[in-house]
């Protein structure tokens, strides 16, 4: 299982670094959602932002350590600051706002 987990933290080792790279460097944030496992917030320093699942809280955590990015407590309002939505975005939330659900592309 450790074996596992650390593969894991590899490939997502290798994904956030290639986001830093493409953004200008990032910082990430661990959050819980469930049975489903830990989602890692992605902020470029560009305001790109994107996300990534993890199995375990240590996994996401390894792999942030592996890809040199700094994780914060909590996506706090300097941290949401930065964000910049696009228009995909922006879209999808008026689309959820509008119909109550999904967006329609």
């Amino acid at each position: 299982m450790a074996a596992d987990s650390s593969k894991r933290a590899s490939a997502l080792a290798q994904q956030i670094g290639a986001f830093a790279r493409q953004h200008g460097g990032a910082e990430g944030q661990i959050s819980y959602v469930g049975q489903i496992g830990f989602r890692l917030v992605l902020v470029g320093g560009d305001g790109v932002w994107g996300d990534l699942m993890a199995p375990s809280r240590e996994t996401a955590e390894q792999a942030a350590e592996q890809a040199g990015i700094e994780l914060r407590e909590t996506f706090d309002g300097e941290m949401a600051d930065r964000v910049r939505t696009g228009p995909y975005e922006w879209r999808r939330m008026a689309g959820i706002q509008l119909s109550g659900g999904a967006a329609r592309a």
